[in-house]
């Protein structure tokens, strides 16, 4: 905004300096100095004040045009003894009667209109010589000086707040047709969120909920069968959950955020419930991550241990290093005889798990060693 206040004022400035340079001159080589004397230079000194007068405010544009109008008019009264007299401002009559038309508001700028057609009857008619006795060539001289300029200047107001008026239409139909889209979108969001609450909620839902029944009715002990209930117990309290994060962000009722190592001991204490023993180790003083990179590590965690509940046996180790230029996580547990490390299901969440290590320039690593199988990631960050 201060550039195009900076640039108009500048083209204002010009356009008076043009006119004070352009009437000064034709007045000086067609004017009889030595004749008119004193009242040649009135009329120049008149002519350069009006003029330079036009780089003023647009507030001040009908007492421009009427300082104009009252030159013209008072010019050749002024110099009645010169034949063929030039005033001191005709370039910057029509400038005047410009801005009038186009700056000024309906009232005010047919009163500058008055007086410049005033203005200019009047300094036609003292001029003398043929157009002072031919009324049509007052007529046309009045046209071409007052009446003119000021039409010019009431269309480009005219056309200027038409465009306006165009543009704030071409704006309200963006914003209506961007809030048909938002209001389709969350129609649609809400029909999701509805099929996936009726339908695959209510599925998980029971499906923990027979898990939890069919291990409560099966005899106490360290059996398998007892295990795998609460595999299936744990892991749809996971679905539960991240389902219930998703239908809140469909519904856009909150801004409920992905967990992150925030969550890590709700995560512990899940697959501990499940019955897997599992130890939490937290090294280092923890810090601010960025929010996609605290996701994909809770989300490692989670895959490491979905698959030692699976596919291995306790203990369970999980360790959370932050150190000044990485974060470590590391997770160990014990190898159950009838599945090993080659398993199908576990190379599948190996898989997911090196694409968000590699998706954040990081490194991972897993093997067994004796006994046990062991994952490890390690991602840079920013020292502090």
């Amino acid at each position: 905004m201060q550039d195009i206040r900076g640039s108009l004022r500048r083209q204002s400035l010009l356009v008076a300096l043009v006119c004070v340079v352009c009437d000064a001159a034709l007045f000086i080589l067609r004017s009889p100095f030595r004749e008119l004397g004193w009242r040649a230079w009135v009329v120049l000194l008149a002519g350069i004040g009006v003029n330079a007068a036009l780089a003023g405010a647009a507030r001040y544009s009908g007492w421009v045009a009427l300082a104009h109008a009252a030159l013209f008019a008072g010019a050749p009264l002024l110099l009645c003894t010169c034949q063929g007299y030039v005033v001191g401002n005709n370039s910057g009559l029509l400038i005047a009667g410009f801005r009038a038309g186009a700056w000024l508001r309906p009232k005010p700028a047919v009163l500058a209109l008055g007086a410049l057609l005033a203005g200019v009857t009047v300094g036609c008619i003292a001029g003398g010589g043929r157009t002072a006795s031919d009324w049509r060539l007052i007529a046309i001289n009045v046209g071409v000086s007052a009446l003119l300029p000021w039409l010019v200047g009431r269309y480009t107001t005219a056309r200027r707040a038409y465009i306006a008026d165009l543009e704030r239409e071409a704006d309200e139909r963006r914003q209506h047709e961007e809030e048909v889209v938002r209001r389709a979108v969350t129609e649609e969001r809400t029909t999701i969120a509805r099929d996936l609450h009726d339908v695959i909620s209510h599925h998980v839902s029971a499906i923990g909920v027979h898990a939890g029944a069919a291990r409560l009715g099966l005899p106490d002990g360290d059996s398998p069968v007892r295990k795998s209930l609460g595999a299936v117990e744990s892991a749809s309290r996971s679905a539960m959950a991240d389902l219930r994060r998703l239908l809140d962000l469909l519904h856009a009722e909150t801004t409920a955020a992905q967990p992150g190592l925030d969550n890590l001991d709700e995560l512990v204490e899940t697959v501990r419930a499940a019955g897997l023993p599992i130890r939490l180790t937290l090294r280092g003083e923890p810090r601010e991550l960025p929010g996609s990179l605290d996701i994909a590590l809770y989300r490692i965690a989670q895959e490491a241990l979905t698959n030692a509940l699976r596919h291995g046996k306790g203990p369970v180790e999980v360790e959370l290093n932050h150190g000044r230029t990485e974060v470590v996580l590391t997770v160990t547990n014990g190898l159950r005889p009838d599945r090993g490390p080659q398993s199908e299901h576990v190379h599948r969440g190996l898989a997911g798990i090196r694409q968000r290590v590699t998706l954040f320039g990081g490194q991972v690593s897993y093997g067994q060693t004796g006994e046990h199988w062991q994952l490890r990631t390690t991602f840079p960050v920013e020292s502090t």
